[in-house]
């Protein structure tokens, strides 16, 4: 029976970890758009101005995303 050997029990476990924090950052940027979406539609809706705070808001959060998952990869590659 082959012996593993423990460099490539981490580079495996890496590689699991990378697919799920990008898992949970598609995830995280999926419910948050939604959540602006629906909160600029609501605001839309009560305000009467059809498409301006719905898409304003869903830009919002893509960009919010975005810049919270640059800053913690630009975090993550300091510690390489």
């Amino acid at each position: 029976m082959p012996v593993k050997k423990p460099n490539a029990n981490r580079e495996q476990f890496n590689t699991i970890r990378g697919i799920l924090m990008l898992s949970a950052w598609g995830f995280a940027m999926v419910l948050s758009s939604f959540l602006f979406l629906y909160v600029g539609y609501l605001i839309d809706e009560i305000l009467g101005t059809t498409p301006n705070f719905m898409v304003c808001s869903f830009l919002l959060a893509i960009g919010l995303c975005m810049w919270t998952l640059y800053k913690e990869a630009k975090e993550k590659g300091k510690h390489l």
